[in-house]
C-alpha cells in the first residue's frame, strides 16, 4: 500500500472517529479488529476518494443498524424443511481454502432456481453467509495465518444456464446490490467455469460495461477449470463441479456437494445460528416469518448491466422461438409431402 493510500486511510479513520455511537458499534462487527484493511475496502470501492468512501461506509452502517444486521446470525430460517428448500434452490457453499488461506465459495449460477421460498428468505440466507464469512471464517483464518485475511474467492458454475434466468434477474440484482454497497471488495477473484454459449454471448456485451477494477477480477476458465484452479488451491478444496469428469452442479454425492445442507459448511453455519438463537433464552425458533431487510437502490452501473443481460437473453429467446417456428413449419411441410405420397 503506497504513501497516498496510507494517508487516505488516516484521513478516513479521523472521519470515522467522529461517527455516532450506534454506527461505531456496528462498524466493530464489520472490521473485526482489522480497521485499516476494512477502511481500505471502502476507499478502493470509491477509487480512493475519501469523501465518497466516507458517505458509502456511513450509509452501509446505517443500513446495518436500521435492519438489525448485527443480530441476523441469531435468526434461523425455520422450519428445517424451509431451510432445506432454500439450500436446494439457492446453490451456494464453501468448498475449502486457497493455498493463501482465502475461503473458496462455490455458486451454482446456472442451476439455482430461487423458486421454493420468498425473496426475503433468499436475501436473509445470502446475508447470513456473508456475515458468517466476515465474523467467523475470515477472523479465524487471519488468526491461523498470523496476518489479515479479509477477502474470499468465488467459483461460479454456469452449468445449466438457460433463458429461464430472465426470471431471476430482479432477485440477483437485489443480492448483488447489497454486496456492492455493504460488502464491497470482499471478493478477491471470480472464476467462471462450465460456461455454455449463452454465457459467452452475454459476457461479450457485459464486459465492456464493467469498471476495469471489476473486469480484472473475473477469469473465465476453460471447461471445469480444474487445471487453473489447482494452481491456487489443493484438490480437496476444489468445488465438486470443478473436478474432472464432473457434469456440473447436480450430479454428486451429498458429502462432496458443497451446496448440500449436509455439507460440513452448511451444518456448521446452521448450528452456529441455532446456538446463537438459543442463547437468547428461547428454546424453539418461531415457526415462520423471514428476516426482512431493506433493499438498497442499485447503482446506475448495476441497472445498465441488468438491462443489458435481460436484453441479450431476450434476443436468445426470440432466436429460439424463430428457430422452433421454422422447425415446426419444416416438419409440417415434410408431413404434408408424406400424406400426398
Amino acid at each position: 500500500m503506497g504513501i497516498v493510500s496510507e494517508e487516505a486511510i488516516d484521513e478516513f479513520q479521523e472521519l470515522m472517529d467522529k461517527a455516532e455511537e450506534p454506527l461505531k458499534k456496528t462498524f466493530e462487527r464489520v472490521h473485526q479488529g482489522y480497521l485499516r484493511e476494512n477502511l481500505g475496502r471502502f476507499l478502493k470501492a470509491r477509487d480512493w476518494n475519501v469523501c465518497k468512501a466516507h458517505i458509502m461506509l456511513v450509509e452501509c452502517l446505517r443500513w446495518r443498524v436500521d435492519n438489525e444486521i448485527d443480530s441476523i446470525l441469531s435468526k434461523p430460517i425455520v422450519p428445517t424443511e424451509l431451510y432445506r428448500d432454500v439450500r436446494d434452490s439457492q446453490l451456494i457453499g464453501m468448498s475449502g481454502y486457497t493455498k493463501e488461506g482465502l475461503p473458496v465459495f462455490a455458486i451454482g449460477v446456472g442451476l439455482s432456481t430461487f423458486d421454493k421460498a420468498s425473496v426475503h428468505y433468499y436475501v436473509q440466507s445470502h446475508i447470513q453467509i456473508n456475515e458468517y464469512r466476515d465474523r467467523v471464517l475470515l477472523p479465524s483464518m487471519s488468526k491461523k495465518n498470523g496476518r489479515p485475511i479479509t477477502t474470499c474467492v468465488k467459483v461460479l458454475d454456469m452449468t445449466g444456464l438457460r433463458l429461464s434466468a430472465l426470471s431471476q434477474i430482479k432477485l440477483l440484482t437485489i443480492i448483488s446490490t447489497i454486496d456492492d454497497l455493504n460488502y464491497p471488495e470482499k471478493t478477491n477473484t471470480y472464476y467462471v467455469v462450465n460456461a455454455p454459449y449463452i454465457f459467452s454471448a452475454c459476457w461479450k456485451v457485459v464486459k465492456p460495461l464493467l469498471q476495469e477494477r471489476t473486469r480484472k477480477k473475473i477469469h473465465v476458465l476453460s471447461g471445469c477449470g480444474m487445471d487453473e484452479l489447482l494452481k491456487i488451491m489443493d484438490f480437496t478444496s476444489l468445488p465438486h463441479f470443478c473436478r474432472r469428469g464432473s457434469s456440473g452442479s447436480s450430479h454428486h454425492t451429498q458429502s462432496a456437494n458443497c451446496f448440500s445442507i449436509n455439507h460440513p459448511f452448511h451444518q456448521q453455519l446452521y448450528n452456529y445460528v441455532k446456538h446463537h438463537y438459543e442463547t437468547q433464552g428461547q428454546a424453539e425458533p418461531a415457526k415462520q416469518g423471514s428476516f426482512h431487510v431493506g433493499f438498497p437502490e442499485p447503482e446506475a452501473e448495476r441497472c445498465v448491466i441488468a438491462k443489458t443481460i435481460e436484453s441479450e437473453l431476450h434476443k436468445f429467446e426470440n432466436c429460439n422461438g424463430l428457430a422452433m417456428s421454422i422447425g415446426d413449419r419444416k416438419a409440417s411441410h415434410e408431413k404434408l409431402k408424406d400424406d400426398e405420397t
